[in-house]
């Protein structure tokens, strides 16, 4: 069975938010290559739109060769879009489609099928998952910097969950991820 992973930036004060982090060229190369491990990564509509400007990075390459081939990855890699009200996009990436099915059908369905992992790249749909007990892993990068605002990560958890922490990897930029896998939900 194919592993879910919930793969999320957020600040030392919990907010979930990708463009709060420090991203520079040790992180796009871990992501890519994250990427590149992957098979399908599913995303809400507003983290899609966020996503986009990986669209522009392509077509007008950056002086960042780790920026350039985090773009390309992305690019390649299938995109799950995840939407109460957008039905179609006009201009999208052509490895994106908006899913039909309620998120958690979706996710079964995918967990079921061959393949390699399937990543979460959406505050919301992480929340979701990790509710309906659909999550295998966290990859929580923690970003040494304080927002004093926006949204908190995990305010909309419903049930207490005990993580096992499996690894961590830490970045010159002071950046953490850790590796976690939730223990005590039913599967």
């Amino acid at each position: 069975m194919r592993k879910t992973v919930a793969v999320i930036n957020f600040t030392l004060d919990g907010v979930g938010d990708h463009s709060a982090g420090l991203a520079d060229s040790e992180l796009h190369e871990h992501y890519t290559q994250l990427l590149r491990e992957s098979d399908v990564i599913l995303y809400g509509h507003t983290t899609y739109r966020l996503m986009e400007y990986w669209r522009e990075v392509l077509q007008n390459p950056v002086s960042d060769p780790s920026m350039n081939s985090f773009a390309q990855a992305i690019d390649q890699i299938p995109k799950v879009v995840f939407s109460r009200t957008v039905k179609e996009f006009a201009d999208r990436w052509t490895s994106a489609r908006i899913s039909s099915q309620k998120l958690e059908d979706e996710v079964k369905f995918l967990k079921q099928s061959a393949g390699k992992s399937i990543l979460v790249g959406s505050p919301d749909l992480i929340i979701q998952l990790l509710n309906l007990n659909l999550i295998d892993e966290c990859q929580f990068c923690i970003h040494p910097v304080l927002t004093a605002g926006g949204t908190r990560l995990f305010d909309g958890i419903r049930q207490r969950i005990r993580m096992n922490l499996l690894r961590t990897k830490t970045f010159k930029n002071g950046a953490v991820i850790l590796y976690y896998e939730p223990v005590n939900q039913a599967r």
